[in-house]
């Protein structure tokens, strides 16, 4: 009787748990129809609520390597290239084929952004439907593509890239924390361009520190305006953000009003904005539109170039023979420049094709952005399997660039697989695709190939922890912030 009894228990207990663990799946076989439900991808929906957060967690956060996440759904689904889940609170296809990810990405009719609520901190209050918004975006993404444009920054970028070397080898006792002291070079380049001189030193260091605020908060599983929440402290972040923004843009215009045409010059991109007027004469521009369209930028435009500067830096010292022949490229351009030549010029720069090459490396082995999202307006039917109706889609940029069928060796850091090798469409993601392409992706690698340039011939890196774990959320960096000393060398 009490083995009966004991074997009941063990019974209700195990279906319980059964009940529970294909919660998720019953309950969207119920929203969506058998016969829809068929159609789904292969995959796992996880428990209740927390779908397979932990699993993305553990392997984004904990072990360091996001990889595994899709080698497990590999290993149990096959190379499907989409596969069903549940992240953060909503159902979710994961799509790990460049093909799909190509036709994904370049259906603007059928898939929008939709990102997680951690990441809308940064999305702006307007509507991007609206006219206006639509033409300031592409004023805001003017200063940063074509060669003409780029070239006007070059000074400035180098200036500001060789007075932080110069101060961070002046700290020789003191380590520092290498992906901060590049995102404050790099939030110094991106204010000037779109702000022009207006901040002072004070105010611009204020910003930078409420944009870390805001970092924390990227890709958090716990987004919730509670007290003691890091969510919380981001959203007072932003608010500050917004009213230090507003300050600098109602002094520029009070500025322009006075201005009686002759005497205030338009110098960066909200003078722009602030000086533009549509057909009937008005402006279309009020200070709460143009906060809308730089808040973003500001953050995108320092903090992942940022960390792809300080891999570009820790590949570069790590590897010896790559540092040799990138060494030898940097010193047959100054060798050839005329010796009355101070400072480099964007022909040089174009010049340095095995640094080109090392950065797209960079790029692909450690990549900064490893998840884009979208979600799906309608039904859409991609070889066979059913992505439903405002289900979330993830793009995994990670998972194409390590895919070892794209990448041979694709652990292996390797610039020489670049050479006189063109990806297929959708097999080199770093900057995503169609036209949510990220407008700062040529000032980007500018910046990066400049602080190279310095950095190769004048100084070297000594970490502070050879053996340091990496992190992967929300983006690919060491734990310490790759703390190290920079030194330079005769």
């Amino acid at each position: 009787m009490e083995l009966m009894n004991v074997c009941v228990i063990i019974g209700v207990v195990l279906g319980f748990y059964v009940f529970v663990r294909r919660f998720n799946e019953i309950w969207y076989l119920f929203k969506l129809g058998r016969k829809l439900n068929k159609s789904l991808p292969p995959g796992d929906l996880g428990w209740p609520f927390v779908g397979s957060t932990f699993s993305f967690y553990k392997a984004f956060k904990v072990e360091g390597d996001p990889y595994t996440f899709i080698h497990t759904l590999l290993l149990r689904y096959g190379r499907v290239g989409m596969y069903k889940s549940h992240l953060y609170g909503m159902p979710t296809i994961i799509v790990t084929n460049p093909e799909i990810c190509r036709r994904i990405y370049l259906d603007d009719e059928r898939f929008e952004p939709n990102y997680p609520k951690s990441v809308k901190i940064l999305e702006t209050n307007g509507d991007f439907s609206k006219i206006d918004h639509k033409s300031g975006y592409k004023i805001m993404a003017s200063p940063m593509n074509g060669s003409e444009v780029l070239s006007k920054h070059v000074e400035f970028i180098e200036q500001t890239v060789e007075k932080g070397l110069e101060e961070w080898s002046s700290m020789r006792r003191e380590p520092i924390e290498l992906v901060d002291e590049i995102g404050g070079l790099l939030f110094k380049i991106i204010l000037h361009i779109f702000l022009g001189n207006e901040i002072d030193g004070q105010a611009m260091a204020e910003l930078h520190t409420l944009y870390k605020e805001l970092g924390l908060v990227i890709m958090s599983f716990l987004p919730y305006d509670l007290p003691g929440f890091t969510y919380r402290r981001a959203l007072k972040a932003r608010k500050k953000i917004e009213k230090i923004l507003h300050c600098v843009i109602e002094k520029k215009r009070k500025r322009f009003e006075k201005d009686d045409g002759t005497n205030e010059v338009v110098h960066c991109q909200v003078d722009k904005l602030i000086v533009a007027t549509n057909e009937n004469g008005s402006k279309p521009y009020n200070n709460s539109t143009i906060i809308d369209l730089i808040l973003g930028i500001f953050f995108a435009g320092h903090n992942t170039p940022a960390i792809a500067a300080m891999w570009a830096l820790l590949h570069i010292s790590q590897n010896p023979h790559i540092f040799q022949m990138a060494k030898e490229e940097q010193e047959s351009i100054i060798r050839q420049r005329p010796s009355t030549q101070k400072g480099l010029t964007f022909q040089e720069i174009k010049q340095m094709k095995y640094l080109t090459k090392f950065i797209n490396e960079v790029l692909r082995r450690n990549t900064v952005a490893p998840t884009n999202f979208r979600k799906a307006r309608t039904y859409v039917n991609i070889n066979g399997y059913t992505i439903p109706k405002g289900w979330t889609v993830q793009i995994w940029s990670v998972a194409i660039h390590m895919d070892s069928q794209i990448y041979s060796n694709s652990q292996e850091f390797d610039p020489s697989r670049w050479d006189n090798y063109t990806p297929k469409p959708g097999e080199f993601i770093p900057f995503g695709l169609g036209s949510r392409f990220c407008p700062g992706s040529e000032l980007a690698k500018l910046e990066i190939t400049i602080l190279l340039h310095h950095f190769i011939l004048n100084y070297k890196m000594e970490l502070v922890d050879q053996n340091c774990k990496v992190t992967h959320l929300p983006s690919p960096k060491p734990r310490d912030n790759c703390l190290c000393k920079i030194i330079r060398v005769s």
